[in-house]
């Protein structure tokens, strides 16, 4: 099983497990299909415009912002199944093996103990009083049956949350056992060094996909004046763009990771620091391997520039296409006003 250790910032880490294969329908517990089914009428609530008042789009609206606030690392730890005594049982056996990926011009090596220790520790007592709380609240949501036409919201949200801090308590005590057993072992990623870099030496998405990968000496240059925005480990630097996580995803062909890396950097963001210091940080950073106080951008070859150009504009000029077809289907489903006749 492969874990994933993610520095957001010089501080602050995410930790994501690698989903196991999929089970067959027949082979799944009561609570994984209850989720997949939750997770299905979720979706069809988004889609859905013929409810009276609108009111699953307005639901699923408000309950997405609500959950965009739950802390990335309960999401995190959300991702580690459950430690089942056959699991245990092939732990101590040495029949599961486990590593934990991560960027080692990034995150030293020497610090994962602690990193994890901290993420298998430190929020098991809350998750545990939450879930009891939510378990106690969850009577006291019964009168809302009575409204007609809508469920009982507050009745599936405070369900949710037991949930949700049940899984991220079953998450922790895995890792915790984990580390008992001297588990997982840590294997530093030259694949995510690599695109760690470019995140930071470009300031698309597309211009990081398409330029050239960032050699050794790139990467331990940018690394280099990541530790020197930190003023000897007293600050906290950001070191994961938002819009890096698709490409972090994409390399290990895991699409569940984008939004969990998302979710991460843009908590990890606000908590930090202002607008303004993070954009002088990144833009520092897309100097550290250019010439003469370059951008790294500005030292591509012009055909992969010329691209991004051309790319852009076609998005642009679709875009602009599909909004004025909008306009005319509109137009056409405009009655015509009485008064002309």
């Amino acid at each position: 099983m492969r874990l994933f250790l993610l520095p957001i910032s010089t501080r602050r880490s995410l930790i994501y497990c690698e989903k196991l294969h999929e089970k067959a329908p027949k082979d799944r517990s009561i609570i994984d299909k209850v989720t997949i089914k939750a997770n299905e009428t979720w979706a069809a609530w988004e889609k859905d415009t013929k409810a009276i008042w609108d009111w699953k789009k307005k639901v699923t609206y408000y309950g997405n912002h609500a959950l965009k606030r739950i802390p990335y690392e309960e999401w995190g730890l959300k991702t580690l199944p459950a430690l089942t005594a056959q699991r245990k049982k092939s732990i101590m056996e040495g029949k599961e093996k486990y590593e934990v990926m991560f960027p080692g011009m990034y995150l030293k090596q020497e610090k994962l103990p602690g990193i994890l220790e901290k993420l298998a520790k430190e929020r098991q007592l809350m998750h545990r009083s939450k879930l009891i709380w939510s378990v106690v609240i969850m009577p006291f949501t019964a009168p809302f049956m009575l409204i007609p036409v809508i469920p009982n919201l507050p009745f599936f949200y405070v369900l949710y949350r037991a949930y949700s801090h049940w899984k991220a308590l079953t998450g922790s005590q895995h890792l915790e056992f984990l580390l008992k057993h001297n588990l997982p072992t840590p294997t530093p990623s030259w694949t995510l060094d690599e695109v760690y870099t470019a995140g930071l030496m470009y300031p698309t998405r597309a211009l990081s996909r398409a330029a050239p990968r960032p050699t050794k000496e790139q990467a331990e240059g940018v690394a280099r004046v990541v530790h020197q925005q930190t003023n000897n480990d007293t600050e906290d630097v950001m070191v994961l763009q938002r819009w890096n996580g698709k490409l972090i995803a994409e390399q290990f062909q895991l699409p569940d990771m984008e939004v969990e890396i998302e979710r991460a950097v843009e908590q990890v963001e606000k908590s930090i620091k202002s607008k303004e210091e993070l954009m002088e940080e990144k833009l520092e950073l897309e100097k550290a391997t250019g010439k003469g106080g370059e951008r790294a951008k500005d030292v591509l070859p012009e055909h992969i520039t010329e691209k991004i150009h051309e790319e852009a504009e076609h998005v642009a000029e679709r875009a602009k296409k599909e909004a004025e077809s909008g306009v005319n289907e509109a137009e056409k489903k405009i009655p015509p006003c009485p008064l002309s006749a």
